[in-house]
Formats: C-alpha cells, structure tokens, sequence
C-alpha cells in the first residue's frame, strides 16, 4: 500500500481532536458553544468528504469492468480511525490505485499529468511513460510526447476515472488535461469519471477572461484566472459550453464532495505539485504565477516557493534570497546568484488577485526586459503587458475585467454543483 504523510504538522490534528471532545462535552451537558473562531473552523475541514472517499457511489461503476486511472500523488483517501470513540485523531492516507486494486477493480493503466505520478518532476520537465514499481501498473504520460491520450492507449478500456487535485487557477495545467482526457475519451465511446476534490481558490473569481486567439497548454478555455468551481464541475463547463473539438460530447459522471461548498475553507493534505508547498503558497499562487512571465523569480529554488518573489533587477531591500537547486527546481531562475524582493507569508489570505507585487516589480526593474512571452500565455490577453507598461493602477485595471467576469458569472452559474 503506498501511504501519503499530510503536509500539516501532527500537532494540528491534536489540537483539533482536543477541541472536538471539549464540544461534544459541553453540547452534551446542555452548555451553549460559542461561534467557532479561525482555528476551531479548522475542524470542519475534516468534516469534507471527498469524492475518491465517497467508495460506495462509485465502485459499482467500476466493477467488471476495464479501467484506466488518471492520477498523481494528490489522489489519495484518508483512512479516518477512531480512539475511544472519537474521529479524527489519526489520519492515514492511501492511494486511490491502491483502493481500486484493493477492491478487485481491474486497472489496466495509470495516466499521469505535469509533474508525473508521484509528482516529482519539475514544471515543464518532460514526464516519461514507465511502470510503477509498487504495483506494477504501466505508467502513461500526459506531459510527454503527447498530452492527449490515444486511440491505442486507451484500447479496450471500457471507463477512465480522474482523480487529481486542482487549484482554481487557469494557468495550473490540470484543468487542460481533464479537457483532453474527455475529448480523446469522448471520441473513443469511453465513460469518464470525476472523483470531485475541493477547489482551496474557489471562494472567488478574478482576473482577465483568456482570449481565445492566445490559447495554449496554460490556458485553453475563455475563463478568468481564478474561476472559482471544482475540477468536476469545470470537467460539467468544458461538455456544456462544447468546448471539446468539434464540440463532441463526452459521457462524463461527476461524483460530488460531501459537506463541501465554495465558501468552506480547505487544506490540501498533499502537495498539488512540487513548488506549492503550503495552504499559503497555493493562495498567493494565482496572483504570483504572473512572475514566470518576467524576469522576477517567484521563489523557485527556495523553501518559499509563491510566496516571495525578487530578482537582482529590483531595488536592494531588507530581504533577500539567493535559488538554490531543490527538489522543486533544479534549474531555478537566478540560480546562485542573490535576488531582492518581498517576503509575503505574513500577508492574509487573498478573496482576489493582487496587481501591486507585480506592479511594484515592474517599476523598480533595472534591466532592459521585464516581460517574455510566456508573460501573454498566463494572462491570456495582451492588454495586461499593454497596461502595465502604459503606468495603469490596479484598480484601473481591474475595472476592466468587470464585464467579461460577470458573463463569466452567469456561464459558470449553469455548472455550480455547490453553492
């Protein structure tokens, strides 16, 4: 059995399990409890059912019957056991593949996206098809030689489940993945199935909506930069609007969380990928992902990956950081060479995009370049670049988002599974 150790500390789950005896002590003996506070709301977290955990609404969808899996090292069910009658007190993880195969479904293959099975490999490093070594499974790659899978690949499979956790952010590549899983499946006749995961960036919408004339592998759909739905109910948008080649429908099952709605706060128990370390990388992320486009770092090759960002273009400041290569990156940007910048892990909790890092960046830039052109790939719109470099304030540029966000809005009300 392959188990997955949380990124958050045990004393957490401690302090949690503390809290939930002091609360069935006092509901029990007829004391009123006072409104949850920030920490105490933690708890709720651990009331989420995801989907993957959800084995009964599925499971008979999968028995006799030929599946492939597409999976990484976020697809993973905890294993909740009680002590003395109270829950929560130890959480294990197991892997999805291993549940199914535990169950006697018969997974044939494994696809797997950007940063591969494990999830390991750099953004952008070419992931290899190979075997599994603990369970021997064939290992197909989504982010190598094709990010579509084929007609021979997926022969004689008669269901493919998805099961991988997305941030909420257009440019995380995921969500471009589900769009070729179904496309190819929906053109084969296979049966696709979303185990629906939380979205931690779904309690907002934000952003330029993606110009259809700048789609790439970082953007292929007319969405904001955060879009603030789940991957099923994005997987629901992409068969709905017909985005699909051709507009081909793909038989797509979505299996809906428990206790979940766009408001509830979540924390990842995996990392999503190698450089989103922490609940407050991955809020940070939609606002810093810009960086890759410019020559400012955002703190690849560092243990503050998305939630520092600097250079040695920028004016010198009190806090400074030199990449190193680590297992996130081993060609980080300004690799051994010293960067100034702004350390962000202090700041709350973002509810919208935030320009003024960026902005800020680009009017103390001492080099000749600050944008490439990966810069218009994550924006999806050349009039970002344009009204940065034409001196625009944030809130100059924001209110022209307003209008294509509230069309947005009404596409995306259609698909809401939650609310």
């Amino acid at each position: 059995m392959i188990d997955f150790i949380p990124f958050k500390s045990t004393y957490l789950f401690l302090f949690l399990m503390l809290n939930f005896q002091l609360i069935s002590c006092a509901q029990s003996s007829g004391v009123k409890v006072k409104k949850m506070n920030v920490k105490e709301e933690k708890s709720e977290i651990l009331k989420i059912k995801t989907a993957a955990e959800r084995t009964n609404l599925y499971i008979k969808l999968l028995k006799g019957k030929n599946v492939a899996v597409v999976a990484n090292q976020t697809s993973v069910i905890s294993s909740r056991r009680s002590v003395d009658g109270v829950k929560f007190s130890k959480i294990k993880y197991v892997h999805l593949v291993d549940s199914l195969l535990s169950l006697n479904i018969d997974v044939k293959k494994v696809f797997a996206p950007e940063h591969g099975f494990r999830g390991k490999a750099d953004a952008s490093e070419i992931v290899k098809d190979g075997f599994d070594t603990k369970t021997g499974l064939k290992i197909v790659s989504l982010y190598g030689k094709s990010k579509k899978p084929s007609a021979k690949e997926l022969k004689g499979i008669d269901v493919v489940v998805f099961d991988i956790q997305d941030v909420g952010a257009r440019f995380y590549t995921y969500i471009s993945s589900l769009h070729y899983v179904m496309e190819a499946c929906a053109e084969a006749g296979i049966k696709v199935i979303v185990l629906d995961r939380p979205n931690p960036n779904g309690h907002y919408i934000d952003g330029p909506v993606l110009e259809m004339e700048h789609t790439s592998f970082v953007g292929k759909h007319p969405v904001p930069v955060v879009y603030g739905m789940t991957i099923g109910e994005y997987g629901k948008m992409i068969n709905g609007e017909k985005w699909l080649k051709n507009g081909i429908h793909c038989n797509l099952t979505v299996i809906p969380l428990e206790n979940y709605n766009h408001k509830t706060d979540y924390s990842l128990p995996v990392k999503p990928s190698p450089n989103l370390p922490n609940d407050k990388s991955i809020n940070l992320y939609p606002s810093l992902c810009f960086f890759e486009g410019t020559n400012v770092s955002a703190g690849r090759g560092t243990e503050m990956q998305f939630q520092i960002y600097g250079s040695p273009f920028l004016a010198k400041s009190e806090f400074t950081f030199i990449p190193k290569q680590n297992e996130g990156s081993k060609y980080p940007k300004y690799k051994n060479n010293l960067c100034f910048g702004e350390n962000l892990q202090s700041t709350k909790n973002l509810n919208q995009l935030n320009l003024n890092w960026l902005l800020k960046a680009y009017e103390q830039n001492s080099s000749d370049e600050f944008f490439n052109s990966f810069f218009t790939k994550l924006a999806g719109t050349t009039k970002l670049q344009e009204q940065i470099e034409g001196g625009l304030s944030e809130e100059q540029i924001t209110k022209t988002w307003k209008e294509d966000l509230k069309a947005f809005e009404k596409t995306r009300n259609k698909y809401l599974i939650y609310r």
